[in-house]
């Protein structure tokens, strides 16, 4: 299973551009109270929002989204400073920590297209850099199946309802929170201590 392989065993970006400033990447993968908490410990991400993409603006809210009749996913945009983190070390954590991006629109017990395994690109320098680290995995044959993550374009953020922002920080011991979030979240520690002591070496 994916999430069973550490996340130091995935390899750095060769595509890996940084620049100036705040830009921002949305991504889907799967229950976006558990991608927030995993993004939210990244050094250089500035915020993280969850939210929907993919569909109209009508259609992005929770109860609509959750019936799976639109196109929306459920996505975190993730803000960063170009300047210290580039988008290739946040699709590193994406694909290693983040989700199981083997998993045909569904995550563990959440089940449908709203749930996809998806890179929303904003432009053709991200679309670029998506692809590049998706082909540089798939070279590694890390995983025994193939990415079933899609990449599509980025028409437009919806962001979700107020009580669903820091959803797994302000309920820790909700039993989902605890049986998927936590295990991410925890993996993402172990990811930087890890990182941390190869760079002290």
């Amino acid at each position: 299973m994916a999430l069973n392989i550490d996340p130091w065993s995935f390899p750095a970006a060769e595509v890996d551009p940084k620049g100036e400033g705040e830009t921002s990447i949305v991504l889907g993968g799967g229950c976006f109270w558990c991608v927030e908490a995993v993004f939210k410990q990244l050094p250089g991400v500035l915020a993280v929002r969850p939210g929907y993409a993919g569909d109209t603006a009508e259609t992005a809210d929770y109860e609509t989204v959750s019936g799976g009749d639109t196109n929306h996913a459920e996505v975190v945009e993730v803000a960063y400073d170009a300047a210290r983190v580039g988008l290739g070390e946040i699709l590193k954590v994406f694909f290693a920590i983040a989700h199981d991006p083997t998993e045909m629109n569904r995550q563990g017990p959440d089940v449908g297209r709203q749930y996809r395994s998806a890179i929303f690109y904003k432009d053709a320098k991200q679309r670029e850099v998506a692809e590049a680290y998706m082909k540089q995995i798939e070279r590694t044959h890390l995983f025994d199946r193939p990415l079933a993550t899609t990449l599509e374009p980025l028409t437009a953020f919806h962001p979700a309802e107020a009580y669903h922002h820091d959803y797994a920080a302000r309920n820790p011991f909700q039993p989902y929170i605890r049986s998927v979030a936590k295990p991410k979240a925890e993996k993402m520690r172990a990811y930087q201590t890890h990182a941390a002591e190869e760079k002290a070496r």
